[in-house]
């Protein structure tokens, strides 16, 4: 008898095993795996009421919390498929998602009505919005806000026997970076498979409590709901990230772990708040979401009290394909350990990773020949929606291509180098821009870094940095740049530096090197 591999079961055993524990703390609310499961059937049956039909699009805007974790679970034991919204997008870019998607319900919060108001029209799929929070006054809006609903609702539980893992759970889209942003499809096996290699990297267990510092809907985010609920640990949420708030749920909660990308990081490590509270429960801190530095690792380990290592994963894989976490027994001292723990790292339980040529060869395992990052895993996606081009594009020969560039070192740690859209090449050669951020990020005056090419008459193009200084530095240009030439080669170096009050960045984060490109390519 085979019992279909489903998140939904994840739930079921937490309920079954630890009701009395708390499940979620959500400002000054807390759950006990009974309760949270409880309010789980009736969202379930919320969403069976309101006429969705198996694989159905359930959307949710919405900020860490409670409701939104629970959408995790109730969507999907309904049957239907979980559709988490970036809140920092447009009005037009949730509106593209949406039609895009096809979605049936959006559950919201608020603070978005008007946003959603501009743009609801233009979505006709939508039949029902349902407030998260507050009274419904519009028209439009379901008569019955989210926990008015949920107290009048049947309770429904699925029959997990009857569920296909192979079935569409959850949908999250691209960044969009270069183009629309894409709907990445995951299955219940995916999600599934993903959670189990998680809890076993990283030892998640029953007295666990981790920091939802990353939101739900970014790839950096979500497989915690998964990973924590299976092992009984504890869900702090976290509605909006600012240092102060981070401090005081860590002291009060006994918070022992949380993810971060690196721009929160930094934040956290320069924050002059940072001793007004005990952090001494805090055992590890993961960055992904963008490529670290040994000096920012280091800064973090040393400035917050805990192990601080880098990981990497996309939306595509659900997300978690390697972390640079130290493996048993593995000593890593000096100098030699912020990089270690700052590289790209080694494969997770239940993923291979690569690193191929233009010709999908393998590239000498040498930690200097660069080659593009394909990984093969339960976690991959079934496909980008209705884009079955785009999806053979990047699923060649059984293996995923990530776009990511890097090199891979004789014992399988891989450290990536950069996108491959994002190489400079100059006078022939090829310079890694990360390379060059991680030298001027070194400098203890610089906050953060990016490195675009700009033309020139000689040698094509060259690298151009774009920093943030601290705010007590003055550190000049020339300064800047002779750091960066004590460090790496010449001819890597910025020939030149801007300096901006910060970085552009996507809903997710990510510097927007398209828009520093764009403006200093025009002048």
């Amino acid at each position: 008898m085979n019992i279909p591999l489903t998140p939904v079961r994840f739930l079921r055993y937490a309920e079954q095993q630890f009701p009395c524990k708390t499940a979620v703390v959500c400002g000054n609310l807390r759950l006990t795996y009974a309760q949270f499961a409880e309010r789980v059937t009736r969202l379930a049956g919320v969403v069976r009421e309101a006429g969705v039909n198996p694989g159905d699009r359930v959307a949710f805007l919405s900020l860490n919390c409670h409701r939104l974790l629970e959408a995790y679970y109730g969507v999907v034991e309904a049957g239907a498929v979980l559709l988490p919204l970036n809140i920092r997008l447009a009005p037009d870019e949730l509106a593209y998602i949406l039609h895009d998607s096809g979605a049936k319900i959006l559950f919201l919060e608020e603070e978005f009505i008007a946003s959603v108001d501009s743009f609801r029209q233009r979505v006709p799929s939508l039949k029902s919005f349902i407030l998260l929070n507050g009274t419904p006054q519009a028209s439009w809006l379901s008569p019955k806000n989210y926990d008015d609903a949920l107290a009048t609702a049947t309770p429904y539980r699925a029959d997990v026997m009857q569920m296909d893992e192979n079935s569409l759970a959850e949908l999250f889209y691209t960044s969009g970076t270069s183009a629309h942003p894409k709907g990445v499809m995951l299955s219940h096996r995916n999600v599934y498979l993903h959670a189990l290699s998680v809890c076993l990297t990283f030892l998640t267990k029953t007295d666990s409590v981790d920091l939802h510092t990353i939101p739900l809907f970014h790839a950096n985010g979500w497989g915690t709901a998964h990973s924590l609920t299976l092992a009984g640990g504890t869900h702090v949420m976290l509605p909006r990230f600012t240092c102060t708030e981070v401090f005081r749920l860590i002291e009060q909660e006994h918070v022992d772990s949380l993810s971060l990308v690196p721009i929160m990081a930094t934040a956290l490590a320069n924050s002059p708040d940072r001793q007004k509270y005990d952090l001494s429960s805090l055992q590890w801190i993961s960055i992904g979401g963008a490529a670290s530095s040994p000096t920012l690792v280091r800064e973090v380990a040393e400035k917050l009290g805990c192990i601080c290592y880098a990981g990497y994963g996309l939306t595509e894989t659900s997300p978690v394909l390697s972390t640079a976490k130290p493996r048993t027994g593995e000593k890593l001292e000096g100098e030699q350990r912020p990089s270690a723990l700052a590289m790209t790292g080694y494969a997770i339980p239940g993923v291979e990773l690569r690193v191929v040529d233009f010709d999908d060869k393998d590239v000498p395992h040498d930690g200097k020949t660069m080659g593009e990052i394909v990984a093969r895993s339960d976690g991959v996606m079934m496909g980008y929606l209705n884009q079955p081009a785009a999806t053979a594009e990047v699923m060649r020969s059984g293996w995923f291509h990530t776009g990511d560039m890097a090199t891979i070192a004789e014992d399988g740690r891989i450290l990536i180098v950069d996108r491959k859209k994002d190489i400079i090449v100059s006078g022939g050669e090829n310079i890694s821009s990360l390379e060059v951020e991680k030298a001027l990020a070194a400098h203890p005056g610089i906050y953060e870094a990016a490195v675009i090419p700009v033309a020139d008459e000689k040698w094509g193009e060259v690298p151009l940095g774009v920093v943030v200084r601290k705010p007590d530095s003055s550190v000049s240009e020339a300064e800047l740049i002779e750091f960066c030439r004590s460090r790496i080669a010449h001819y890597k170096c910025p020939r030149s530096i801007e300096f901006l009050a910060s970085l552009p960045r996507t809903a997710t984060g990510k510097v927007l090197k398209r828009d520093l490109r764009k403006k200093y390519s025009s002048g």
